[in-house]
């Protein structure tokens, strides 16, 4: 097998565009993602969306978790005693969801694909309490917010550890039907 290797001198190309240097203080200003600078294309989901209210609503909800006779003892076998490292985590997680501040750097699929005493029907009991909790604690609209975001999550989930082609109706919808 022979090959002919030729040039490609008349393909036209575009011209290279001079790169423009950033200053050195703007290279070494690293923004805070936990501050409330707004920029462009990285804002917030709703103006009303503040660091405060995520960790409110997360420790709500993980409060209820614990307490819950079906998803209590499946966390506590996976987080222990000391919650707390997990719930810095849920902060930087919604932060990142829903503030788009970049903090959340885990592969959530991923983890979750590891546990082995989850089945879909517990995605229908923690999105009923997570839904619990955003109602409690939220405006309706930013209730919405997160409670749809939870869905998209809690499908991707089970789609990484549910999925399997001969059954596909194991993975369960987690759309809430309007009453």
């Amino acid at each position: 097998m022979q090959f002919e290797v030729t040039a490609m001198t008349d393909v036209p190309c575009a011209p290279k565009r001079a790169l423009k240097a950033a200053p050195a203080d703007e290279l070494l200003a690293i923004p805070d993602p936990r501050s409330d600078d707004r920029r462009p294309l990285r804002q917030p989901l709703h103006p009303d969306i503040s660091e405060e209210l995520i960790e409110r609503l997360v420790r709500g909800f993980y409060e209820k978790v614990r307490a819950d006779p079906e998803l209590g003892p499946i966390f506590a076998a996976k987080i222990g005693d000391d919650w707390e490292p997990h719930l810095q985590k849920m902060f930087d997680f919604w932060s990142s969801i829903t503030r788009m501040t970049g903090r959340y750097r885990g592969k959530p699929n991923a983890v979750h694909s590891r546990l082995k005493n989850v089945e879909p029907e517990h995605f229908l009991r923690w999105l009923a309490l997570f839904r619990e909790t955003t109602r409690d604690l939220c405006a309706p609209e930013v209730s919405a917010i997160f409670i749809d975001r939870a869905e998209r999550i809690g499908e991707s989930l089970q789609l990484t550890m549910f999925f399997d082609p001969a059954n596909p109706g194991r993975i369960l919808s987690l759309k809430e039907t309007p009453t």
